[in-house]
């Protein structure tokens, strides 16, 4: 399974908004700052918005915002709004297994222990815990 550049741009903006709770970032700062199409992250940060996980602010003080705490925020919850399913397998997406092959598919095994170990790493690592690893880090184009 991959991560696309949708998932991962997203993460990088939410930890952006998140190192600067205190004020509107604009989507051309995190553009610049990050090395990404400012076209692009619209389209990103659209989804976020719907999702209700940031807020928007118009004017020259304008920008984006988180509209919850860091801590409240899954990086799961954000690949999963970018991404849709994480499951390594389409038999896996629904609820109840559709496959017709599930009751004998040797294989689903591994396919249901692999989406819950993915599932477990994303739904236990926090926005908070994104911001406090990119702090630790040299950031040559943040802030």
């Amino acid at each position: 399974m991959k991560i696309s550049t949708k998932g991962r741009y997203a993460l990088r903006m939410m930890i952006e908004f998140g190192l600067n709770l205190d004020q509107c970032t604009k989507i051309s700062q995190v553009a610049a700052r990050q090395g990404i199409s400012d076209k692009y992250l619209e389209q990103i940060v659209t989804l976020l918005h719907r999702a209700g996980y940031v807020r928007s602010t118009r004017g020259a003080q304008g920008g984006y915002m988180l509209t919850r705490r860091p801590e409240e925020y899954t990086v799961g919850m954000i690949l999963r709004q970018t991404e849709g399913s994480l499951s390594p397998v389409p038999c896996l997406d629904d609820e109840v297994n559709q496959c017709q092959r599930s009751s004998y598919c040797a294989a689903l095994t591994v396919w249901t222990q692999l989406r819950d170990a993915i599932d477990q790493v994303v739904d236990s690592v926090t926005l908070a815990d994104l911001i406090e690893e990119q702090k630790k880090r040299p950031h040559d184009n943040l802030m």
